[in-house]
This record gives structure tokens, sequence and C-alpha cells, in this order.
């Protein structure tokens, strides 16, 4: 039987308390921790299964002296709160009905019904927290030897049951897989239409998640050959499938950490209203929906004074938009915007009466202050005396 290798995370002593509370029989690490600390990456979140029951879960952490706290009771999620990270604790479930949307669940005591309603066979790993004895019901442990992302029985099935498992198939192959599992694409490429009834939040954020991993063009051309771009993203025509290609090149060139805002922006043409209407529709932040719509303003001439692109859309954007027509943005990195070092009162001082006339001036020179990358003080006091006397 395989077992999970003895990393840093499995020997943490509030991790031992919280599971001396549970019983160890009645605890599993699963998911995420399992699959990733086989493959020798770093973990930064820790689940658990277990068939106690949500109120049974928080009496015997009470009496261990853990805070827990109901993130997801109506589901059998409890967040323990330890020194060293918190950790999710969920009762096992099994499904009673879905509707491609949202499942209505009931809990269950078997670990391999908790394990058949999971998407992937590489998501259904159960470790025993004592021994590390990794319970696998589904070839799992191959299928991650493999690169293989495989849905857990029938695709189509697993698919009907939450639609937006169409776009997590993509994001864990890019993550996990090496050659296209064949019944999931198909699956994908029939399905592709019910994704259309999803919260476009839901949509958004597996969106982001798959671009900003290292590399996802490939996935994305094979996303617009399967029909399912178009369902989630009609605005990417096989020209911004190659933009982003091309996008990820000129970061990897550049050192650049990738960025999912960034990769949509290739995705995009670069119309502001185009950006504007995609923000709506995928529920964006504000804040995102002013970085895209900065983006798409994006002109062939930006690299050119990469500075003062930064000095007047801010260093996010204008790396976006170096990056994106294929400019340097070394000298962004580290950069912080000056100040012009004149006051609106210097100007008035010089006999110029207060009003539209001072803050016309004000703006003249510092248009050319940044123009000449932000030259000192003494070259802007002579950019004012010029334009005093041009006026």
């Amino acid at each position: 039987m395989t077992s999970l290798p003895q990393a840093s995370w499995t020997k943490r002593d509030d991790l031992a308390q919280l599971i001396a509370a549970l019983g160890a029989d009645n605890a599993r690490y699963v998911g995420g921790a399992v699959r990733d600390t086989l493959l020798g990456k770093d973990i930064h979140d820790i689940d658990l299964a277990t068939p106690l029951l949500p109120a049974e879960v928080i009496d015997r952490c009470r009496e261990a002296g853990i805070r827990t706290v109901p993130t997801g009771i109506d589901h059998g999620t409890i967040t323990a709160v330890l020194p060293d990270g918190v950790v999710e604790i969920t009762t096992l479930r099994r499904d009673v009905s879905t509707d491609g949307r949202r499942a209505t669940v009931a809990f269950a005591q078997e670990w391999k019904e908790d394990a058949s309603r999971r998407d992937f066979t590489i998501n259904a790993l159960y470790a025993h927290p004592e021994t590390l004895e990794i319970s696998d019901y589904f070839g799992g442990v191959e299928d991650l030897a493999n690169g293989r992302v495989r849905f857990i029985g029938d695709a189509r099935e697993r698919i009907r049951e939450d639609h937006l498992r169409i776009l997590r198939y993509f994001r864990f192959q890019t993550r996990f897989g090496d050659d296209w599992d064949e019944e999931a694409t198909d699956a994908s490429r029939d399905l592709a239409s019910t994704l259309k009834g999803l919260s476009r939040e839901r949509v958004g954020w597996e969106l982001l998640n798959l671009l900003a991993l290292p590399d996802p063009s490939v996935t994305v051309f094979k996303m617009r050959e399967l029909g399912v771009m178009q369902e989630v993203l009609p605005e990417c025509t096989a020209r911004e499938a190659e933009k982003l290609a091309e996008l990820v090149r000129q970061e990897q060139e550049h050192s650049v950490a990738p960025d999912g805002m960034r990769r949509l922006a290739a995705l995009l043409p670069p119309v502001p209203t185009v950006a504007e209407a995609v923000s709506a529709r995928l529920r964006l932040s504000r804040k995102q929906r002013e970085r895209l719509s900065c983006v798409a303003r994006r002109d062939s001439k930006d690299g050119e004074n990469p500075l003062a692109l930064a000095y007047y859309e801010g260093t996010d954007c204008a790396r976006d938009r170096v990056l994106l027509t294929r400019g340097d943005p070394a000298p962004l990195e580290g950069w912080e915007a000056p100040e012009l070092p004149l006051k609106g009162g210097e100007i008035v001082e010089r006999g110029v009466g207060k009003g539209p006339q001072v803050a016309r001036i004000l703006q003249a020179v510092e248009k050319r202050w940044v123009e000449e990358r932000f030259p000192d003080r003494g070259r802007v006091m002579e950019l004012l005396d010029q334009e005093l006397a041009s006026g």
C-alpha cells in the first residue's frame, strides 16, 4: 500500500493535538494536501475528512481547547483554528440530488462513498493521520504518477452533477496532466453549453485561476478547439489565444511572474467597452475592472517610456501593457512614482493669478517633466520659466 511521505507538515504539533481530539481512526487527510505531498510540492491548505457529525467535531475540539468556526456547517465543514494554520474538517458526504449548479448532500459513514462524489481520481486520495497509509479507491496514485487527470466514474455524469467541473478539468489538466484524457475532453465538448447556467462569479474565479498557472496557453487552444472557451469567453478568438501564448513567452523572457488578470486582458481585444462588458459579466471586483479597462487602452508605443506610463496609469497596468506590446518591463521593477517638485503656490508667486491658468501651467510643466523622465527640481524650474515665457 502506498504511504504519504513524512513531510514537515505531517509532524506539526498542533495537527497532532487536533487528531488526538477527533481520534486518529475518525480522520483522514484528503485532497490537495495528499496529492501535492506525493508530488513533492509545497502544501498551502490542509483538509480533513471525518465520519463524525459537525456538532461532535465542534464538541471534541472545544474539549481539547481548539477554537472552531462553522464556515460551511450546512455542508458539514468546520474550520479548526490552529497556531500554525487553519484546517478544514468536513463530515463524509453523499449526494442526494444535483442540478449542475448545486448539490443537496447527506452525511455518510463510508470513506469510499465520500470519495465517489469527488471530481477527479487524483483528488480522492485519503491518508491516515498516524500511519500515513493512503486509501486510493479509484486509481488516483497511478494517475498522478502518469500525469493523467481523469474523472471518477463516468465523466458525463460527474459534469452533469456540477457543470463547473468542465473548467476544473482544464485547470487541473494544466497543473498535473501530460496527455489529454479522451473521455474527459469528449464530455467537456459535448456538455460545454451547460456552462451558460453557472454563476458568473464561479466561472470568473475558475478562469482566473487557470490563467494564473505557469503556462495555460496550450489549454486555451484546446478549450477553443472543443468549444468550451466560446461558452465562457466568446471574445477570445484564435487571434487572442495566440496573443496569450505570445504574452507567456514575454513573461518568461523577462522573468515576470504569471498573473491571471494580465492573461485575461490578453484574451480580449484591446477595446475598453469590451473589457467593461466582460468585467460586468464575470462580476469582477472594482479594482480588477479598472485594471482590465486600463490594459484595454494599450498602445503600440507603450514600451517607449514605461515609467511615464506607470506614472499616469500605475505600475501594474503599465507592466501589463508593456508586456502585451512586446516591450521591456525591467525599468518598472522596484520603481516608485516621484512627486512633481513644484506647487501651485510657487506659480502664483511668479505673478500668475489664481485659477485655471495656474492649473494649466502646472499640468504643462508636469507633462514635460514626465516626458524627460523626471529630472530634478532645477530642471523643473527651467521648464516653469519656459512656460511662463511662452504664456
